[in-house]
């Protein structure tokens, strides 16, 4: 899933912003990593680009902007933005995103969203964390050198001018962050809804605290000689890990409120109910950690449902367990069973080792798909037997999940069509409303030949003026709507396509499940034919 984050700099040293980006910094510290000769060492491998700075680097464009307009001459100003896109580390694989298509794409979202300013735009190949997620910077002048028109997110005609600075508000962050999401959707790579937040709440403080005690683990545990085991355990977690873990365990097993509790005061976690929200208090603290700071799965509401769900499993448990058939075919063909979504996702599909040898595949590779199958197949088997369809009805499931896909799939098309005409006629009236004056003006003239030179004196004015009211006509708009009144619409359908877009990716999710499913299960039944033919043919 890819992630945004935006961070504002008050460093009146924009040339800082571009030596982070391209030399290697201790990733704890941030001090950048020098040489045996006290130099400093470039990134192995990086992409960068700089925006509406002429010839000019982007600290010395930045500068001079800044002297031109006299703007971010204080301390206290503002003086750029940085913005971080994270690509989710299976896309690398799974979908083919290189360094130059995330550069491509960092390149274009800094153009459609920051248009005016002088950027700089850099794309790493992997994070300080290592775990091979691309991502790229966006380094911005907070001073905008050029008028642009009025975006989405902009909520003042401030946010147009040349001269004035760029801010970021709530309503900003919310909007980019369904612009990431929809980049995400067009490009076919991996994203959640960043608009509703993580079910873990780590901040920065948390994270930090757990890589930096992870890597005094690490450390120690090189320290030791090498037939010594550590004494310690090797993987750190921070307190509220700790206690997340300890509240994961107890939801496990407990099936009311009350045995939840006990199970937790036994672990020396009080749990406190107030104004119908949870708190937990460990026994180092004098103050409880709300569930807010927590995480999702441990308000509430998410913790009296999985005690409810706890309790509807174990009463289920108590009916008697029917013994299941030996051959495969039986168990597919049985009765069948109460249809429920299966608990368990991420069936992959089996492989054909037989086509994976004809193209040259060794003999490490078929071991390691042997083992694949095996487990995808027990997967399959009990995720067939979780939905209880006869091969006829998983047929017509799956028909009926593609129907439902491509409903999906024309509404979510039928909004962004819809969000696209909002902001293509707010750009109009917009613009429109800005040659007002020039239009005053031409009422203003007496004669036709004043008016044929106030024409010419404004002919740019004219050109927009016209090209809107051709708009107008051309979609039938009579009356002009608000800038308030289109911008409130686009909010609305925003909103409801990022609803809907979560619909549709369970949607998706659904159909490709049904089709791993039915390629399993064909595979596997495909295996018991030739395993009988075989058998009847040794007799």
């Amino acid at each position: 899933m890819a992630t945004f984050k935006h961070i504002s700099s008050k460093n009146a040293d924009y040339g800082a912003a571009e030596q982070y980006l391209t030399f290697e910094h201790d990733e704890f510290t941030m001090k950048p990593t020098l040489d045996e000769n006290g130099r400093l060492m470039l990134r192995e491998d990086y992409r960068i680009a700089t925006l509406n700075c002429g010839d000019e680097d982007f600290a010395v464009a930045c500068m001079r902007s800044n002297l031109r307009y006299g703007k971010n001459q204080k301390r206290e100003d503002v003086k750029s933005h940085h913005y971080i896109i994270s690509f989710d580390p299976r896309d690398a694989v799974d979908n083919g995103l290189t360094v130059d298509r995330a550069q491509a794409l960092g390149e274009e979202f800094c153009r459609k969203q920051f248009p005016g300013h002088q950027a700089i735009v850099c794309t790493h190949p992997d994070g300080h964390n290592h775990s091979g997620n691309i991502h790229v910077h966006i380094v911005i002048n907070s001073l905008r050198i050029e008028e642009v028109p009025f975006l989405p997110y902009m909520d003042r005609p401030a946010d147009t001018r040349t001269g004035c600075k760029h801010r970021c508000t709530d309503a900003a962050m919310e909007y980019f962050k369904a612009e990431v999401m929809e980049l995400c959707h067009r490009e076919n790579l991996y994203q959640i809804d960043l608009l509703h937040g993580s079910k873990n709440r780590i901040t920065e403080r948390e994270y930090w605290a757990q890589r930096k005690g992870q890597a005094k683990l690490d450390k120690e545990a090189a320290a030791l000689p090498a037939e010594e085991q550590p004494a310690k355990p090797t993987k750190f977690e921070t307190d509220k890990e700790k206690l997340r873990q300890a509240i994961r365990t107890a939801l496990s097993s407990a099936t009311s409120y009350g045995e939840f509790a006990a199970v937790l005061l036994q672990q020396g976690v009080t749990v406190k109910e107030s104004r119908g929200r949870l708190s937990y208090l460990t026994p180092d603290r004098t103050k409880p950690i709300t569930a807010r700071k927590l995480g999702d799965d441990f308000d509430r509401a998410a913790v009296l449902a999985l005690l409810e769900q706890n309790a509807h499993r174990a009463a289920e448990q108590t009916a008697t367990v029917p013994e299941y058939p030996r051959n495969i075919r039986e168990r597919l063909q049985g009765k069948k069973a109460v249809q429920t979504t299966p608990e368990k996702d991420g069936i992959q599909r089996m492989v054909d080792r037989a086509a994976k040898r004809a193209e040259g595949k060794g003999a490490g590779y078929d071991r390691w798909a042997a083992v694949h199958n095996l487990k995808q197949m027990a997967a399959t088997v009990a995720a067939y037997g979780q939905y209880g369809y006869s091969p006829e009805e998983l047929d017509a499931a799956l028909v009926s999940a593609n129907a439902d896909l491509q409903d999906s799939t024309a509404k979510l098309k039928a909004l962004d069509a819809a969000i696209r005409e909002k902001k293509e006629l707010q750009t109009q009236v917009l613009a429109y409303a800005k040659t007002k004056p020039a239009r005053d003006g031409l009422k203003a003239q007496k004669t036709e030949k004043a008016r044929s030179a106030y024409r010419e004196r404004h002919e740019s004015d004219f050109i927009i003026a016209d090209a809107a009211t051709r708009y107008f006509r051309a979609h039938g708009v009579s009356k002009l709507p608000s800038h308030k009144a289109l911008q409130a619409e686009i909010e609305r359908l925003t909103a409801e396509k990022n609803a809907h877009y979560n619909e549709y990716r369970e949607k998706r999710a659904r159909v490709k499940e049904l089709h791993t499913v039915k390629s399993n299960l064909s595979q596997i039944l495909q295996g018991e034919k030739d395993r009988e033919k075989k058998h009847e043919h040794e007799r």
